[in-house]
């Protein structure tokens, strides 16, 4: 069988009656005569013909992609991340490129690393930990890079991030509103972004509202196995609440509390960060802090895009304010004596 080959501009001129140039003049936008862009329209159309995206990218000094790096693709709040960031830069004529660092640093700075190599013309990444040789890469870098997170404010270098502490306050104030006064925060890893964050917020809120007396776990990860796994060593204190550094910690939180026959929110209120899509169809609802996964990445699409149109501007950095959607797991709790 012989394979077709690749139909040419030429072939699409010819076909069409007019020049190269004219061709490439309809292709790239630029102003045309409305028969002239019917008519190549139709030759395109009648060859199959898709512009060379390597030669145009090495002709004009552009990929017309773009990079967005996540620590786990498997973690629903990137998917809310993830679209806003393709929304936008779509709309700027770009295609979004999607990758894992598996939350290890060593694979982030491979494929930062890896940009030299000209295959996309900029970077949002979200890196799970901010260590010095993920700055070092950062600012070796020579192309637009945008990071999710909380660099040092030293490094210059755009960024956008979710008011954390502040998210885990409005949930530790709703907690002791519903009369919960015996609670217990799960974090994740403390050496994490969200790890360092989510604690600073619970330590400042247990001083304010609970005189110090909260609970404190570090699970493994944060994923929903993990917090299957520390569930019984917190569930043993015996909390009226438990605070969850994220959806996925919680729901494994909320399985073993099932299995203990412990009731939520009777027995035991459950709040999550993240307000994933799982939080609304969960039985019953979570309630979860949400800190703005599109809003963060409608911004951080934008300031890359900002980035890319003028190199010298100087760096911006955008926060977005958390809220708090509440659902069943924290109803107020039943008064003493009444069930």
């Amino acid at each position: 069988m012989t394979l077709s080959a690749r139909p040419t501009l030429s072939q699409v001129a010819d076909l069409a009656g007019v020049s190269v140039a004219s061709v490439s003049r309809v292709l790239n936008g630029l102003p045309a005569s409305p028969e002239m862009t019917t008519r190549v329209r139709a030759a395109v159309d009648s060859l199959g013909y898709t512009p060379d995206a390597r030669a145009r990218s090495l002709k004009v000094g552009r990929t017309e992609q773009l990079v967005l790096v996540v620590p786990d693709v498997g973690n629903p709040v990137y998917t809310g991340l993830m679209r806003a960031v393709a929304a936008v830069v779509k709309d700027a004529g770009y295609r979004l490129l999607l990758s894992t660092g598996n939350s290890e640093v060593a694979e982030e700075i491979a494929i930062l690393d890896g940009l030299s190599s000209g295959y996309a013309d900029g970077v949002i990444i979200s890196p799970l930990r901010m260590t010095e040789p993920i700055l070092d890469a950062l600012q070796r870098l020579r192309h637009p890079a945008v990071v999710i997170g909380t660099p040092p404010a030293a490094v210059p270098v755009d960024a956008v991030q979710a008011d954390s502490a502040a998210g885990v306050e409005l949930a530790m104030q709703h907690l002791v509103d519903t009369g919960r006064h015996r609670i217990a925060f799960v974090n994740g890893p403390v050496d994490t972004v969200p790890g360092v964050a989510r604690q600073r917020g619970f330590d400042r809120a247990d001083t304010r509202l609970l005189a110090g007396a909260g609970q404190r776990h570090a699970a493994a990860a944060f994923t929903v196995d993990a917090g299957r796994e520390i569930a019984g060593r917190v569930l043993d204190d015996r909390p009226d609440a438990v605070l969850c550094a994220n959806d996925l910690l919680a729901f494994g939180v909320m399985r073993v509390a099932h299995s203990r026959g412990i009731r939520v929110p009777d027995d035991l209120a459950v709040v999550g960060i993240d307000d994933t899509d799982l939080a609304a169809v969960v039985s019953p609802g979570l309630t979860s802090v949400n800190l703005g996964s599109g809003e963060r990445g409608a911004a951080a699409a934008r300031l890359l895009l900002a980035r890319i149109a003028d190199p010298e501007r100087p760096a911006e950095r955008v926060v977005v304010d958390p809220w708090l959607t509440v659902r069943e797991s924290s109803t107020p709790a039943p008064q003493e004596g009444v069930r």
